[in-house]
């Protein structure tokens, strides 16, 4: 059986002549210099590792007084890339006339930033200038969680006729996102798998680490859950960049860190690990069963404390109560050796549906 993510890896190699594996995406995060992209391109494709450079020719900044790129006077460097090391070339776009300027110099490669996703008007402004014209396009996520947005954005340019369209998981903004610049939360990209299961998702291990000693780890994670890919962003003196120069690695460490890269069997090479997996995951659908038994008999005793509260005109919320439990089954977890983010996130799901719950007794009176 081909699984979902063999489908969409697949997808990435009928569209772009591969070099290497994992599919590779890479190039500065902006197009400072024709000799930087040049350069910086040259030794990228030489590695025979990558098969996309990209560079940013506008830059969308959070701050005035940024680094906001070159602009269309960069879009000659693009080419010259293109024609000279005979390689793809990808930009980012966030309005109708970048697309306009870059359908012009006949880039090949397109994508939306994460800044731009989250606004469906600009999602929409640009999926109709792509009608009728055959490019690739890649979605970074939204800035934030929001499943539906990355989800709209895809679907609003394959309404306007786009084909190929693929996706880059590049973190999420998170008061706490330590030690990373960008949360990863890699259940989004599951989700988005389970939605749309034949859109590639390529990672973005730079800004999710934000930090270079940092981009490795958040790759390996990538490969090891089979997303489909890597947009890395590189320069020829990262410490000497315009823009992210934290994140960006020079085209030999990029090179160094894919051949460490561990490309895992998505299933077991052999019959025995095959078994061994098969017992152990029962083993978990049981353990699973118990659980939902457990959710179902705290729900009833749930219940239960909802009518006393309706009987005897007792808020719903009890703030102290709440904190009890947190503590409480915070202190076992850490004695179990479980993750403190784990117990917290759990008994929030579990405390929000005891409230609507809760709710539901008390709509019940009125």
């Amino acid at each position: 059986m081909t699984s979902a993510a063999d489908k969409s890896t697949r997808a990435l190699h009928e569209w772009f002549n591969v070099k290497g594996h994992p599919f590779t995406i890479a190039g500065p995060c902006s197009a400072e210099s024709e000799e930087q992209v040049f350069e910086t391109s040259r030794q990228l494709v030489e590695s025979g590792k990558v098969s996309v450079i990209r560079a940013g020719v506008w830059k969308p900044r959070t701050r005035p007084d940024s680094f906001e790129g070159i602009g269309p006077n960069a879009l000659p460097w693009l080419q010259r890339v293109q024609s000279e090391l005979n390689v793809p070339v990808a930009t980012e776009v966030a309005n109708a006339r970048h697309v306009e300027h870059c359908l012009k110099a006949g880039i090949d490669v397109l994508w939306l930033g994460a800044r731009t996703t989250v606004n469906p008007f600009y999602v929409q402004e640009i999926s109709e200038s792509l009608k009728g014209v055959d490019v690739p396009v890649l979605v970074k996520n939204p800035i934030h969680a929001d499943l539906g947005l990355w989800m709209g954005a895809i679907e609003r340019l394959e309404k306007a006729g786009v084909k190929r369209i693929a996706a880059i998981h590049r973190g999420f903004f998170a008061e706490n996102s330590a030690p990373f610049r960008n949360e990863p939360k890699w259940e989004m990209s599951f989700a988005l798998r389970a939605k749309a299961p034949e859109i590639p998702i390529i990672c973005d291990p730079s800004h999710i680490a934000g930090a270079r000693d940092l981009v490795e780890q958040v790759s390996q994670t990538a490969m090891d859950i089979n997303l489909d890919g890597l947009m890395v962003e590189s320069h020829i003196t990262p410490d000497k960049a315009l823009s992210d120069a934290a994140q960006q690695v020079t085209p030999a460490s990029l090179s160094a860190m894919i051949d460490r890269l561990i490309i895992r069997s998505a299933e077991p090479r052999n019959e025995e690990a095959h078994s061994q997996l098969d017992a152990l995951r029962n083993s978990i659908d049981e353990i699973d069963e118990d659980i939902v038994e457990l959710l179902f008999k705290r729900m009833d005793v749930v219940d239960t404390i909802g009518k006393v509260k309706v009987e005897n005109d007792i808020s719903i919320f009890q703030m102290d109560r709440w904190f009890e439990i947190l503590a409480k089954r915070g202190l076992q977890g850490k004695n179990l050796n479980l993750s403190p983010a784990l117990i917290q996130e759990l008994f929030q799901i579990i405390h929000k549906y005891s409230v609507e719950r809760q709710n539901e007794s008390f709509n019940k009176k009125d």
